[in-house]
C-alpha cells in the first residue's frame, strides 16, 4: 500500500490524552515507550504506510499536536 499521507506528531506538545489513539479508524497509533520533556508517553504512528490521512486524529487532538501532510 502506498503512503497517502504523512502524519507528524509533536512529541513535546502531546499530553498523552490518547484521543487520537481511540479515534484512529485503522488503529495505527500507540503510546511511545519513551517519555517526552513533560514526563508523559506521547502518541506515535505504528506504521506510516497504513495512514490514509483521514484526519480523525488531527480533529480529535485537543492540543493541536498533529499535522497531516499529503
Amino acid at each position: 500500500m502506498a503512503v497517502m499521507a504523512k502524519l507528524k506528531i509533536n512529541r513535546q506538545r502531546c499530553k498523552s490524552c490518547q484521543l487520537c489513539i481511540v479515534w484512529c479508524p485503522r488503529k495505527n497509533l500507540k503510546l511511545d515507550g519513551t517519555l517526552n520533556e513533560a514526563g508523559v508517553f506521547p502518541a506515535v504512528v505504528i506504521d506510516p504506510a497504513n495512514c490514509t490521512g483521514c484526519g480523525m486524529c488531527f480533529v480529535m487532538c485537543p492540543d493541536a499536536c498533529i499535522e497531516i501532510e499529503g
